[in-house]
């Protein structure tokens, strides 16, 4: 008797996840991943940390290489695979092998498709000249890595300030880069509010970091060996040895499309909480499809390799005959911009106004830990947080410091999470000692600052 055959498309977060969990639910399922690249389950989020040359080997960023799950969890890894075909009727799967240039074909009893996103390419005239770099893939940072040590570029133009944007201007600041950033319409860092952001547009400048904001960007200029060497603004040129777009991404839906599943508006996979598509034996998950928004309860598309894992663990599960559902996210990120630590979680000012809520914010600044403990120095925390008028409940949190923002922003999203109000907050029994906390924590203080303005 023929195994029963589970097949993924994709190698990543969402798809190691699922192969791991199928395989160590039903060990004797054929699991066979199928990914484009020559890398699986690595770490994306790390690339400009690798490119700053903190972490020297791109190697670095896999968590587990392909003879692990091969020797280890018993998974046919398949890299440089590319599959270009799903015939959801005979339940098979076209795949062209990168190496040897040739055709395979692998009947499947279930799939999972995580294919993950691409990022976006603007329309602009000269995007495709040589030197202009986008930053998604592993192969993606080798690329611009080599780059970097061979041609030995003096100015880096950055298109697009969201946290790759950001994070890969300290990485190229970081190996003695000039570097502007040039941003489109609207402000920088978008899920944030504006009042926020402007402690970030400060640091940038503070490190030297030249920021263009709501520029018109005619094109890219390139010099006889059709290597970039302008940006083409309407307010004038700006001068750029290497040009990196980090303009958004777009969920890789093309071969769920064309095996007739459901795709949503915005292009991800339409899936249920289950992870289940439009049909029964295939699932997906990842940067390929959206999510539900535990407030608004609408279906949103914030890709995180959080929930990448998340997301992939559930499709594996279920494809092997559990039932596990996704409740959902609130949007929680954070990111290390030069000396800041920028974190927010469930809705902005301006999400918030967006969905109709009848909400009041406050905004208070406070230090980081005791001015007992003066090694590191106290820095302020900046909370904005957003609390619904009629029942108290906190709506969404932004923090920027320099000191102790990344886990205290995890206590809010869990608050977030959990629909607690704000007086529930004031009143947690959060931990004090002076090398980490002053008596009254920040999130304290917020709430407190906050719930007078409730009940005010």
């Amino acid at each position: 008797m023929n195994k029963e055959r589970f097949i993924v498309i994709g190698g990543v977060a969402a798809g190691m996840s699922a192969a791991s969990r199928a395989k160590r639910n039903r060990p004797d399922t054929q699991v066979v991943v199928l990914e484009k690249g020559s890398f699986v389950s690595y770490g994306s989020c790390g690339l400009p940390y690798f490119i700053s040359g903190l972490v020297k080997d791109i190697h670095g960023l896999v968590v587990h290489d392909v003879a692990f799950f091969k020797q280890k969890r018993g998974i046919d890894v398949l890299t440089r695979h590319e599959v270009t075909k799903i015939d959801s009727q005979a339940k098979v799967v076209f795949a062209r092998n990168l190496q040897q240039d040739e055709e395979i074909e692998l009947s499947y009893d279930k799939l999972a498709i995580c294919t993950g996103a691409s990022p976006s390419y603007p329309n602009l005239p000269g995007v495709d000249l040589k030197n202009v770099f986008v930053i998604r893939t592993a192969e993606d940072g080798s690329v611009l890595k080599d780059f970097l040590k061979q041609a030995v570029p003096k100015r880096a133009a950055i298109i697009g300030a969201g946290f790759i944007g950001l994070e890969m201007a300290e990485a190229f600041t970081a190996r003695g880069l000039d570097v502007t950033v040039i941003k489109r319409s609207g402000s920088i860092l978008k899920m944030f509010d504006d009042d926020m952001v402007k402690l970030v547009e400060d640091e940038l400048e503070t490190k030297g970091v030249e920021l263009i904001k709501d520029a018109i960007i005619q094109g890219f200029e390139g010099d006889r060996e059709g290597k970039v060497r302008a940006v083409v603004l309407a307010q004038g040129t700006r001068q750029a040895d290497l040009v990196l777009l980090a303009t958004g991404s777009k969920p890789n839906s093309d071969l769920a499309r064309q095996a007739g599943l459901e795709i949503a508006p915005n292009g991800t996979i339409v899936v249920d909480d289950r992870m289940q598509t439009s049909n029964p034996d295939i699932f997906a998950a990842g940067d390929c499809v959206g999510q539900k928004h535990i407030i608004t309860g609408k279906d949103v598309y914030i890709p995180r390799g959080t929930t990448a894992n998340k997301q992939g663990r559930i499709a594996g599960e279920n494809a092997s005959g559990g039932n596990e559902v996704f409740e959902g996210i609130v949007g929680t990120a954070v990111s290390k911009i030069f000396d800041l630590t920028v974190a927010r979680t469930g809705l902005t000012f301006a999400e918030a106004s967006a969905e109709g809520y009848d909400f009041v914010s406050s905004t208070v600044a406070h230090p980081s830990h005791a001015h007992t403990y003066p090694n590191p120095e106290p820095k302020d925390i900046t909370i904005k947080l957003i609390g619904e008028r009629a029942t108290g409940t906190l709506l969404g949190a932004q923090m920027i410091g320099v000191i102790g923002v990344a886990k205290r922003i995890d206590v809010l999203a869990i608050a977030v999470s959990q629909g607690m109000t704000v007086g529930e907050i004031s009143s947690l029994d959060l931990s004090y000692s002076p090398p980490f906390a002053p008596v009254w924590d920040p999130i304290l203080v917020a709430a407190n600052v906050a719930l007078r303005k409730l009940e005010g």
